[in-house]
Order: structure tokens, then C-alpha cells, then sequence
């Protein structure tokens, strides 16, 4: 459920769609996608072109996902207490609140960011911090998880957060595949700061992605930031600076990052066992693969698997766990009323 203002983003609203677009042909879960606003009826987008609303602030209590959109005036216009009262109803009732760019004073309009962490557009964060001082404002971030309230950047970032709520609710091999099929991302590292303006050399661009790339291929393989830094033919300390201009975080971090978005995707789809994925991931430890998974997804990686773990292709691959896995339970998303079935194995 997307709720719209007059100027709505014409850009938003088309990618938030597509995200959540019917591909149900691909295997993919179903979502119900709606747009509403306070008062059903034509409203103007921030091109001028018109969009006619069906749904009013009744339909908010039947959202799993209320998405606020951003709009298209520069300073956020007067929120009705029938909107905030809304949201804080559907909020309550169970109900995940994001909100982006312009959309997070809305949310923050609510109370239910006060004491947490937000983002926004990195041009508009002093005013929302100055708007809502109860509200811990991150000017550099992509997006923001609080739990059932998230807040996201400006225009494209829209997209970076609903494919993490996809993965946070359904796996990464769900978001992987709609990504694919938009052919944008499925995870793009670091933060705001790496899309401000500021100079960047270009002559060395294809050794840096080449070193990006072969890092990538070799997430099995101990690689330190001299071995990256050796294949983009840059010392250390060039290497590094130039990643963290171009990528917006350290390279230990991507790295990182990259070998649990790849453990992510074995637990998923495969019946390996926790430690030759431990091993394909370029960890020699499996008690640190461990920690550091627990970490980043807040489950271990057994637990992942028995969350999002696609039962039939599993079945296949690993006879053993899936002997010893017991039944095998229908379990709902959080964001529609349809799930495949979750193999309870490890």
C-alpha cells in the first residue's frame, strides 16, 4: 500500500510499483499493490499528469506495508490528525511503515520515529532534524531499519529499500530475482555520501572494476586489501581511498557484506551443509561465519535456512537433512497473505 499527497513523485511511485509487480509467473510471491490518499479521486502528480486514487485512509488498516510517498513541494505541507491518527491505527495493528525523501516528515509527523535513527534526502536532513529533534537523524544512509518503521533517502533509494524489505521478509533470493528482472542492484554498498558531487579520477576506472570484479568471483579465497589493491595496479592506501569515494564504505565492510549476501543465497537454494558454505564464502572458521551471520540478519545461519530455504530444491540436493528436517510447515509473509513452503532443516 502506497499513501499519496498531491505532487506525489511520478518516478517513486512507477519504481515502488515495479517492485512490487505481479511476477507470480516467475515463482515469485504475490503482492496486492494499492495507492490511496486521505480523500479517494484525481490527484496531480509532481508532472502535472493526473492519477486517480480509489482508495481512501480506510483501506490503511488493511496494509501489511504502508509505503509514504514523497511530494512534490519543497517545505512538507500541514498532516492532518485523520492521517497521522491513521497510520499510528495501522502501525499498531501490525502494520510496516516506510517512509523516503519528503515522505520520512510524515512518519516522523507520527511520533513513531521519535527515539530512533532516520534518513532522508541528504539535502533536506538538518530540516528534518530541526522539525523533529526526538528523531536521530543519519544523513549518509541509504535507508534505515527500525524494526516496523524504515525510512529511505531520495528517488532511487526507494528501490535499494524495498528490495531490502524484501529480503528481510522473504530471503535474498527473492529480492535477487526482482532485481534481476528490473535489472537494477539487488544490494548497493555504502551510503548517501558516495552520490554527493565531488571529484573523482576516471582514468583508473576499469582497473578498479576489474578488481571489484575479480574479488567478487573469488569470494571463496582469503583476500586482504593489498591483494585488491594489487589487481587494480594501485598501492594500498590509493586503493582504499578510492574505494570509499566510489563505493561509500571501507573495503573490509564490502567484503564482508559480499561473502554474507553470497551465504545468504546458499542457504536459500542449496542443501550444503553450514560449513562448506562457512568454506565457499572464505570462512575458515565456522563459528565466525556464524557470528558475524547472526549479526548481520539477527538469525543463524540454521535458522535463515528454516525461514527461506526453498524446500523442493533442497529436497533434491540434500536427501539426509531433509530426512532429519521433520514436516515441512506453510508459513505467511508478513507482506501478503501467500508463501511457499519453508524446509525446517540445517
Amino acid at each position: 500500500m502506497t499513501f499519496v499527497t498531491q505532487g506525489v513523485s511520478t518516478f517513486d511511485l512507477g519504481g515502488i510499483g515495479h517492485v512490487f509487480a505481479d511476477r507470480t509467473a516467475l515463482g515469485l510471491p504475490a503482492f496486492d499493490f494499492a495507492v490511496c490518499a486521505e480523500e479517494p479521486g484525481p490527484m496531480r502528480t509532481d508532472l502535472g499528469l493526473s492519477l486517480h486514487v480509489e482508495f481512501g485512509l480506510d483501506h490503511l488498516a488493511k496494509a501489511d506495508l504502508i509505503i509514504l510517498m514523497p511530494y512534490g513541494e519543497e517545505s512538507p505541507p500541514p498532516f492532518s490528525p485523520a492521517v497521522v491518527t491513521a497510520l499510528r491505527s495501522a502501525h499498531r495493528h501490525g502494520a510496516i511503515i516506510a517512509g523516503f525523501c519528503t515522505g520520512s516528515f510524515l512518519l516522523a509527523a507520527t511520533g513513531l520515529l521519535d527515539g530512533r535513527r532516520a534518513t532522508t534526502h541528504w539535502c533536506l536532513a538538518k530540516d528534518l532534524a530541526a522539525a523533529y529533534p526526538e528523531v536521530t537523524v543519519v544523513a549518509d544512509a541509504l535507508y534505515i531499519d527500525e524494526g516496523s518503521v524504515i525510512t529511505g533517502a531520495g528517488a532511487a533509494s526507494s528501490v535499494d529499500m524495498c528490495l531490502y524489505l524484501l529480503r528481510r521478509e522473504y530471503g535474498a533470493s527473492v529480492a535477487n530475482a526482482v532485481a534481476r528482472e528490473m535489472v537494477v542492484a539487488p544490494h548497493r554498498d555504502g551510503g548517501q555520501a558516495q552520490y554527493i558531487a565531488r571529484p573523482v579520477p576516471a582514468d583508473d576506472d576499469e582497473r578498479f572494476t576489474s578488481a571489484i570484479d575479480w574479488a567478487r568471483s573469488n569470494l571463496d579465497e582469503p583476500m586482504s586489501v593489498n591483494d585488491l589493491a594489487t589487481h587494480a595496479l594501485m598501492s594500498p592506501r590509493t586503493f582504499t581511498r578510492r574505494f570509499r569515494d566510489t563505493m561509500g564504505t571501507t573495503p573490509h565492510s564490502w567484503l564482508l557484506s559480499q561473502r554474507l549476501n553470497h551465504a545468504e543465497e546458499l542457504l536459500e537454494t542449496t542443501g550444503l551443509q553450514i560449513e562448506e558454505i562457512a568454506h565457499r564464502v572464505g570462512y575458515n572458521s565456522v563459528a565466525v561465519f556464524r557470528e558475524q551471520f547472526v549479526k548481520r540478519r539477527g538469525l543463524s545461519p540454521r535458522a535463515y535456512r528454516q525461514r527461506f530455504g526453498h524446500h523442493d530444491d533442497m529436497a533434491a540436493r540434500a536427501p539426509r537433512e531433509q530426512k532429519s528436517a521433520g514436516r515441512v510447515q506453510e508459513k505467511p509473509g508478513r507482506l501478503h497473505d501467500r508463501r511457499g513452503p519453508v524446509c525446517r532443516g540445517g
